[in-house]
């Protein structure tokens, strides 16, 4: 089994353990993921149609789950259904459509599948964006912010009765290890008082899910739905050879696959192991640090001041669905 030093070492060298290197030896001590937790729980993925989330929807039918994927174009969706179905599992395979940039579209999506779900067993916030320029969301807002950030939030919100209503139900966002080098900007969290950065604008946005997944968990405690977020490594996917070229290019050699990238969220809703550890930040299938440098803390109370500022802006409060669960101090 891999020790615990080599383990630490590589995350903390960053190549090492976010490469595929990483991931070929760290696997070489995991059991085999067990299919029965999976069967037939309802999963719904975002950003499905391509990456990682494709490749979290293709093990999750493989393994028996009733699998909903969530896509943005219809078109990419649907091609991407008929790979999940062709490469052959059991359970239902349904496309959704819906922008999680846009609130609307969120609340519209929303109300379509409580319709048709009355229970829901797991999401996976996995849609991602990094654009070349400062773009906006239906709603203005900034768009990175709004599709990793206020969106998930708000889609959870929504959801938060069919959830509980679920068995053992797992929200995992999935970030990125980039938001090791971001500080939560509080004052001004779709930083618009500074230039636009793409890497930084999404490292921020990264450091921002990984603080919510956090809060919801501490907000959450005892509801019977668990929180955590996860970074998949260095993967090669399309949306990273899009948004970075240059750092796809010099890097292919060591990407892992999108499967290797799916693998920790699949653990997680695969385990129970989220449960375990509310609002822990995990890699590879181990619970990491979500600060490496000191400047990067935003204070104790930053995850109870970022719920509120997100949900004054997607306006929860008057969705009155995530409130605190009995015991859980505010």
């Amino acid at each position: 089994m891999i020790g615990d030093l080599l383990d630490r070492g590589m995350d903390f060298a960053v190549a090492p353990g976010y490469s595929v290197l990483g991931y070929r030896v760290r696997e070489r001590s995991w059991d085999p993921i067990a299919s029965r937790r999976l069967a037939g729980r309802r999963i719904l993925v975002t950003g499905a149609s391509s990456g990682i989330g494709e490749a979290l929807c293709h093990s999750l039918h493989a393994a028996g789950a009733e699998v909903h994927m969530l896509a943005r174009d219809a078109q990419r969706g649907e091609a991407a259904r008929r790979r999940v179905l062709e490469a052959g599992g059991d359970g239902e395979v349904a496309l959704w459509l819906c922008d999680v940039s846009d609130l609307e579209a969120i609340h519209r999506f929303a109300a379509a599948f409580s319709e048709r779900m009355e229970a829901l067993d797991g999401i996976v916030h996995n849609a991602g964006v990094l654009t070349a320029e400062r773009e906006r969301s239906a709603q203005g807002h900034e768009l990175t912010f709004a599709t990793h950030v206020l969106g998930p939030l708000l889609l959870t919100s929504l959801l938060q009765p069919a959830l509980r209503r679920g068995n053992e139900a797992d929200v995992v966002f999935v970030s990125s290890g980039g938001m090791y080098t971001a500080r939560a900007e509080l004052d001004d969290l779709e930083l618009e008082r500074r230039s636009f950065d793409g890497p930084r604008f999404y490292a921020h946005a990264k450091r921002l899910q990984v603080m919510l997944a956090g809060e919801l968990a501490r907000r959450q405690r005892g509801s019977g739905v668990s929180y955590s977020s996860l970074h998949p490594g260095w993967v090669d996917t399309p949306g990273l050879e899009a948004s970075l070229p240059g750092f796809h290019r010099a890097l292919r050699p060591f990407l892992r696959d999108t499967a290797q990238g799916a693998d920790t969220a699949l653990w997680l809703l695969a385990g129970g192991a989220a449960h375990a550890r509310p609002g822990a930040f995990w890699h590879d299938r181990r619970p990491r640090p979500t600060h490496r440098l000191p400047w990067t803390h935003a204070g104790a109370s930053a995850g109870r001041r970022l719920y509120a500022e997100l949900a004054s802006i997607a306006g929860i409060d008057a969705v009155p669905r995530m409130t605190l669960a009995p015991g859980a101090a505010r």
